[in-house]
């Protein structure tokens, strides 16, 4: 399969690329010429995907600092260097059901520090070696829950109105060392972190929009991808929602 972008050359960490999105990022990307970092919590599900579309795998808990500094270090030894991550990781499984009022402490503490401070984490780790490539880039992925307000799923949609949040902020530091920082904001997709969705929120989405069909993965590769090409080096700070037009904005 071919690109009709080209990432030749580009070395890019994305996280939780064993499966579901992440893992149509990584193919994509390596499709457009990219040399891929594989990085996830689940080892054996990541090698297995890192072995079969060609490209290197780091073990990932973004809940601990010393993972995310060694992904970062493994990534850099492997290609010599780093110019793009793409921040996909994140608890976004099982989590959704509850009331704001009955949501569990710790869950939502959890979410948090994996979804938010992992994010920033990483960011934080990979500044340095994107600052290097004077032309860096780092693509956060938000969620279009938290552009319409999405019910019963608080915790989830908090944390990715910080990444976008995040994503300005880190923009506006991070220009000067020639790095764009942005966001995209999916729908939902069909991958394996959502088979757990009740069917009246699929139908929703499906029903609502402009393409009235299920979203798949690669309906959402190619904004990614445009954001961590060179055609999209002056833009930085912005929010792409990708969900078929279920949110006009």
């Amino acid at each position: 399969m071919t690109s009709p972008i080209s990432l030749e050359g580009k070395r890019i960490i994305v996280t939780g690329a064993a499966r579901g999105l992440g893992r149509a990022f990584a193919e994509a990307m390596i499709s457009a010429g990219a040399s891929i970092m594989v990085a996830d919590i689940l080892e054996e599900e990541g090698r297995e995907t890192a072995n079969a579309i060609g490209a290197e795998f780091a073990e990932l808990d973004l809940a601990v600092p010393e993972s995310v500094d060694s992904c970062v270090e493994t990534a850099v030894s492997a290609f010599g260097g780093l110019d793009g991550l793409v921040n996909n990781g994140a608890i976004a499984t099982g989590i959704g059901g509850p009331m704001m009022t009955e949501i569990d402490t710790d869950v939502w503490d959890r979410v948090m520090k994996v979804n938010v401070r992992g994010t920033w984490l990483m960011s934080k780790a990979a500044v340095p070696q994107l600052a290097k490539s004077r032309a860096g880039k780092i693509v956060n992925l938000a969620s279009d829950t938290a552009l319409w307000g999405a019910p019963r799923l608080m915790h989830y949609v908090a944390s990715k109105g910080a990444v976008l949040s995040m994503t300005r902020s880190m923009a506006r530091e991070l220009g000067g060392s020639g790095i764009a920082v942005n966001s995209i904001a999916p729908g939902l997709t069909e991958v394996e972190a959502t088979e757990y969705v009740p069917q009246d929120r699929k139908d929703l989405y499906v029903s609502n929009r402009p393409f009235n069909r299920v979203q798949m993965p690669d309906d959402v590769t190619g904004a990614v991808m445009f954001l961590m090409s060179d055609a999209a080096s002056f833009i930085t700070g912005q929010c792409i929602p990708v969900n078929g037009g279920f949110l006009m904005r």
